[in-house]
């Protein structure tokens, strides 16, 4: 694909890039829209009702996790060098894959909602709506404790839902997006350490780990540049590292850090309780306001990257 591009490369890379961005930030994922990620969703779950059983688990789930990657390759690259020649179902072609890329206005949305149902209509919305964007048990969280929740989904998904895609459409253009993509919703379904699927899920799970290693870091660096926050820095080299995730850490260190609060703590996540390191000491009531900042934030570091690989593009 990148090859493909070169030779038109402001227009065909650039043009999608910027058009598919700024379609995320006025729409979203509605629900009633097609999405690709859905089907990605339904063809996983198919794969693990019919191979996570029985022997060789592991074996299964590594076949499975590369199948699925290689061929959403083949297929993203195939239809775009078949459409290529067609400028006209190029560009917009281009543009909604791009959208369906990121995820930015969704978890913005997403976020906001919570917020909105906890302060109006009280503690039980606000967990129940909290439960649709988060893996861990809500039903015995506090108040401030939902609102952490809020924080630390966020800052984790701007990496995982925005600027990972963005740097892997950086290297890669619209395939190699998407096999991140595929990555990432492979993890997210199979990518458990429980009993169902340690096993089946363990190579899907590593694979997202590499994956995310570096936009992970790019996104806190990112985030404490742009509010040039010295704590934030200094809560990513103290903190990072310390997270049971070995990329979720450092985004979240760098908001904790922004914010001068505290995230991580015990939670329960299907049924068992997971003990999470403290990032930061500062056990401060969680506010409208840190949640307000937080979602700029997101807006400004995803703007930010987008202006960086059109910046790129021009220069090399």
């Amino acid at each position: 694909m990148v090859a493909m591009l070169s030779s038109k490369f402001d227009s065909y890379f650039i043009y999608p890039l910027i058009c598919g961005y700024i379609l995320d930030l006025i729409i979203g994922d509605p629900r009633w829209v097609p999405h690709p990620i859905r089907i990605f969703g339904k063809v996983i779950y198919y794969c693990e009702k019919t191979y996570n059983k029985g022997r060789n688990k592991t074996r299964k789930g590594i076949f499975v996790t590369m199948f699925l990657l290689s061929a959403t390759w083949v297929i993203i690259w195939g239809l775009f060098k078949l459409i290529l020649p067609f400028t006209y179902i190029y560009y917009p072609f281009a543009t909604l894959f791009v959208f369906y890329g990121l995820a930015n206005k969704s978890l913005i949305s997403e976020a906001l909602q919570v917020n909105r149902q906890l302060q109006l209509a009280g503690l039980q919305a606000g967990r129940k709506q909290l439960s649709h964007i988060v893996g861990r048990d809500t039903s015995m969280l506090s108040k401030n404790q939902v609102r952490i929740a809020i924080l630390e989904t966020l800052s984790e998904n701007l990496s995982d839902g925005v600027i990972a895609p963005l740097f892997y459409f950086a290297i890669g253009g619209i395939p190699f997006m998407f096999v991140y993509k595929m990555a990432n919703t492979l993890d997210s379904m199979i990518g458990y350490k429980n009993e169902q699927y340690r096993n089946f899920g363990m190579f899907a799970a590593r694979v997202d780990d590499v994956l995310n290693f570096i936009p992970a870091r790019l996104t806190a660096f990112f985030m404490v540049l742009l509010t040039l926050s010295f704590r934030g820095l200094y809560f990513v080299f103290k903190y990072g590292h310390r997270h049971t995730s070995p990329n979720a850490g450092y985004p979240e260190s760098a908001l904790a850090g922004i914010l001068n609060c505290r995230f991580g703590g015990p939670n329960f996540y299907h049924g068992k309780v997971v003990v999470k390191p403290f990032i930061g000491k500062n056990d401060r009531v969680i506010t409208k306001s840190d949640i307000l900042k937080a979602c700029t934030l997101n807006v400004i570091v995803s703007f930010v990257c987008v202006f960086f690989i059109c910046f790129c593009s021009f220069l090399f």
